[in-house]
């Protein structure tokens, strides 16, 4: 075991925790006034949620045994998980391997909830969440991070692309559709600086996310922190600029989303890419995140919220493609379209469609499973009106 390893690791597992609170602030900020203390307070819950769903069975399906497609049931409860070695061949030990990859599938579950906030009845979110997080979180880390399917296909995804954004936001999107669209739309932002100061969070704690996924404090962890750095920073400006040519303005609400933007698109990349490859990335995502919360949005006509599918579901998909194109051997191992293999660009179509389409199925069936079990999903369109802060937490907001 390697102490400065493990401190790194545990540092990141506490970074990445904190990206929750951040989500919860910049969803706040982001959200009706009618549901502003709710918009906070279920991302918050779900650190409860998820939390206990990874110790009694999440870790042990995503990281236990060597299916294809599912782990096994090994490690219920955390049994037989050491905290003073590794049997994974890493330099920390299995507790704090288990303390990390815990932290992600809250950071995930926290973010579907920004397509549908406020019109989704809080009992059926709670059982949804708690399936999901089961049977479908945790596989798809078995798949890419376990040894699973997508591993043995010989796609690549550093931090969380497929995992955690594309996972996340179709599934925002498929219960946006299920749902429908809000009955009293009153959706004007009603706290700027809680977007700024969610957002901060957010940023910082992706530094571990990305950075902390290196699993050891090593030269990959620089290059993941410096590669996050970079595309994030660019995104902003990008952002900034589509925001302006569109609307004559650019907002602090704006450019901090495209900020968030750059970090999704990194984050399959941080570890396999070269900094340039990262500045060209965050251009990019600047743009396609700016689209999707637009163009795309208002082509389709769907209502996504808090644009958790524009941001994380198209911007998971290009950072993954990206990926491929700039994935430099001498980096990472593992050789990209820049390095003359154009294979594992259909590697990473394939992992993508397959991500989507697990997740849309997937949701669909748990959300109908949700309903029959639990309640409605849907508020009636007087309590939506009247707004989840008034009926659950006794507080209006003038």
């Amino acid at each position: 075991m390697n102490t400065g390893d493990l401190a790194w690791v545990l540092i990141s597992s506490a970074l990445v925790w904190l990206m929750t609170p951040g989500l919860a602030l910049f969803y706040g900020g982001l959200g009706e006034k009618r549901n502003l203390l709710h918009t906070m307070f279920v991302p918050v819950l779900i650190i409860g949620i998820a939390t206990l769903v990874w110790f009694v069975v999440g870790y042990s399906l995503a990281f236990g045994g060597s299916g294809s497609v599912i782990g096994n049931l090994n490690h219920l409860f955390m049994t037989n998980v050491s905290f003073t070695k590794s049997t994974k061949d890493l330099t920390i030990p299995d507790g704090a391997f288990a303390l990390f990859q815990g932290m992600f599938p809250i950071i995930t579950a926290a973010i579907i909830t920004g397509s549908v906030i406020g019109r989704v009845r809080i009992k059926a979110m709670i059982v949804f969440i708690t399936l999901w997080l089961i049977f479908i979180y945790s596989p798809l880390a078995h798949m890419v991070w376990g040894g699973g399917l997508l591993a043995q296909l010989g796609a690549i995804d550093f931090a969380g692309g497929t995992v955690v954004h594309i996972s996340s936001g179709v599934t925002g999107l498929v219960l946006a559709l299920m749902i429908g669209h809000r009955h009293h739309d009153k959706h004007i932002p009603v706290r700027p600086s809680y977007v700024l100061i969610g957002g901060a969070l957010l940023w910082v704690g992706w530094f571990g996310f990305n950075s902390g996924s290196a699993l050891a404090a090593n030269g990959t962890a620089v290059l993941a922190l410096v590669n996050t750095w970079l595309a994030s920073a660019v995104s902003v400006l990008t952002w900034g600029i589509a925001e302006y040519k569109r609307h004559g303005r650019a907002t602090l609400a704006g450019i901090t989303s495209g900020g968030v933007a750059g970090l999704v698109a990194i984050t399959p990349a941080a570890g396999f890419v070269a900094p340039w490859a990262a500045v060209i990335m965050g251009l990019v995502a600047g743009f396609i995140g700016f689209a999707g919360i637009t163009f795309v949005k208002n082509s389709f006509g769907y209502d996504d919220t808090l644009d958790a599918f524009g941001i994380h579901g198209i911007g998971g998909a290009v950072g993954a493609i990206l990926t491929a194109v700039f994935a430099d051997k001498s980096i990472g191992g593992v050789a990209g379209v820049i390095n003359g293999d154009v294979s594992l660009l259909w590697k990473q179509f394939v992992a993508i469609l397959f991500t989507i389409a697990f997740a849309a199925i997937g949701t669909f069936i748990l959300a109908k499973i949700t309903e029959f079990i639990a309640a409605p999903l849907r508020l009636t369109a007087s309590e939506e009106a009247q707004g989840y802060d008034s009926i659950l937490h006794d507080l209006t907001l003038e």
